[in-house]
C-alpha cells in the first residue's frame, strides 16, 4: 500500500512559483505512476500532470503546459510538481495520486495541500 503526504503549497502572487512534494512510504515507489490533480472550490477534481513509472513519460492538462514541470526521484520515493508563472485560477487543493504499473486508475491518494494565488 502506497501511503502519500504533499507538501510545499502556500499563498504566493500571481507570476510566482510554488514547487510542490509528494513523499511515499513504498520502497516500490518506482513501479507507480505518480501524478498530480487540484480541486477548486465548487469544483470537480481535474488531472494537472503525470509521470510514469517507467520514468520516461510524463503528460500535462492543456492549462499548465509550459508553466508546471512533474518530476521524481525514485531514490528519495518523492515526486514533485514545480509550478511557475502561477495564476489565480490555479488556486485549488493539489493531491499527488499514485496508479500501479499498467494500472487502470490512481488507487492511492494523498491528503492534498493547498494552493492560493493571489492577483
Amino acid at each position: 500500500q502506497l501511503h502519500l503526504v504533499e507538501s510545499g503549497g502556500g499563498l504566493v502572487q500571481a507570476g510566482g512559483s510554488l514547487r510542490l512534494s509528494c513523499a511515499a512510504s513504498e520502497r516500490t515507489f518506482s513501479r507507480y505512476t505518480m501524478g498530480w490533480f487540484r480541486q477548486a472550490p465548487g469544483k470537480e477534481r481535474e488531472f494537472v500532470a503525470a509521470h510514469s513509472f517507467s520514468g520516461s513519460g510524463t503528460s500535462y492538462a492543456d492549462s499548465v503546459k509550459g508553466r508546471f514541470t512533474v518530476s521524481r526521484d525514485n531514490a528519495k520515493n518523492t515526486a514533485y510538481l514545480e509550478m511557475n508563472s502561477l495564476k489565480p485560477e490555479d488556486t485549488a487543493v493539489y493531491y499527488c495520486a499514485g496508479k500501479p504499473a499498467y494500472g487502470q486508475s490512481y488507487e492511492y491518494w494523498g491528503q492534498g495541500t493547498q494552493v492560493t494565488v493571489s492577483s
